[in-house]
């Protein structure tokens, strides 16, 4: 820590995340990209920036423990093929590999009636395991917010249905769509309530993307607003810290996002890569929430020079202001050294700007 800084990592995220007055913005990271967690340049790195430490806390959320044993595998070529028996019926779920990558042919599910059949598969609910989550917070104490990743309700239909399919549920059959989505609600609840109870208390939910970018604000406030403020709420009922995730054009949803009662947002893509506006976003959010990004990972922080990572960080601190903001990427977590040099460069930039702390 340099001798101008007077809070800690983790306690300048909280105060940011809280929109109270902090030394300076906090810089942060979200993980270590692909540094090897145990170089020495990587701790260094760690302890330079504000980082948001990543970690699981297991289990299935929305299959269970017992989902495998309705499942098997065979390959075919360069083809793995997953057949799902359920009480309603087979699903089958194609994975190709090649050479470079690897993707799903087939999903499991088509319509409706085969996320119903999926969801009847027996189930018994996972246990959350928080011991990596007290593991990474004892090992590195103040040097970043320790934060666990879960899904929102709407993932387990996003994921078991293509792109395609999950949009056409949504105009063919809204109210079924919802009952989906409410079912998964409850087996979320009482995961997240286990994890809680297991001493996890930072949580940053993903999946409002599937629904603001492929789906619109309708579909927003029927499958996400009162199922994800329900999940907060929980959250906030065991003094933990709710964390939102949504990639792309996040404007119009600022207000929703504040009526879910969230404690902060990433990853703010500004254009080209979405539609934040950091200077509007913060007089929208009016310090309910805290607002983190302004940059992107792969296309700023991995590809500028070192001048022009200035430049821009210093454009959005001069946006967003020092209270209730986090200077980031977009969340990747797939850079690499040249943006973590990059990321340490901003903490110059975020020094410079300072704070509001007495």
């Amino acid at each position: 820590m340099s001798e101008s800084d007077r809070l800690s990592s983790r306690e300048r995220i909280l105060r940011a995340i809280r929109c109270e007055p902090v030394d300076r913005v906090p810089v942060t990271p979200f993980g270590w990209g692909h540094l090897r967690l145990d170089d020495t340049f990587t701790q260094e790195f760690i302890r330079c920036t504000d980082p948001f430490l990543t970690v699981g806390v297991g289990g299935n959320v929305f299959s269970g423990s017992r989902f495998g044993e309705f499942v098997a595998s065979r390959q075919e070529g360069r083809d793995t093929v997953t057949e799902i028996d359920t009480p309603k019926g087979k699903l089958e779920r194609v994975y190709r590999r090649t050479d470079i990558t690897g993707y799903t042919v087939k999903f499991p599910c088509e319509v409706a009636d085969d996320v119903d059949a999926y969801l009847s598969v027996p189930f018994t609910a996972s246990e959350p395991d928080g011991s990596h989550f007290h593991a990474m917070r004892e090992r590195y104490e103040d040097a970043g917010l320790v934060i666990a990743g879960i899904p929102n309700a709407v993932c387990l239909p996003a994921e078991v249905m293509s792109p395609e399919s999950f949009c056409l549920m949504w105009a063919d059959e809204p109210a079924r769509f919802r009952d989906i989505v409410d079912k998964c609600q409850e087996r979320l609840i009482e995961y997240v309530e286990s994890a809680c109870r297991a001493g996890v208390d930072v949580f940053r939910i993903v999946g409002a993307e599937y629904v603001t970018e492929q789906l619109g604000p309708v579909a927003f406030e029927a499958l996400c607003l009162s199922q994800d403020a329900d999940l907060v709420s929980l959250i906030h009922r065991h003094g933990g810290i709710a964390y939102y995730h949504c990639h792309g054009d996040v404007q119009q949803y600022l207000r929703y996002f504040a009526e879910v009662g969230i404690d902060a947002l990433d990853p703010l893509e500004t254009p080209p890569y979405g539609d934040a506006d950091l200077r509007e976003a913060q007089r929208i959010v009016a310090g309910s929430y805290c607002l983190v990004g302004g940059l992107d990972d792969m296309e700023v922080f991995e590809v500028r020079t070192r001048d022009k990572v200035l430049e821009m960080a210093r454009a959005s601190l001069e946006a967003a202001g020092t209270t209730g903001y986090c200077l980031g990427g977009s969340a990747s977590g797939t850079f690499t050294q040249r943006a973590a040099e990059n990321f340490m460069a901003a903490v110059e930039v975020a020094r410079e700007f300072g704070g509001t702390l007495a």
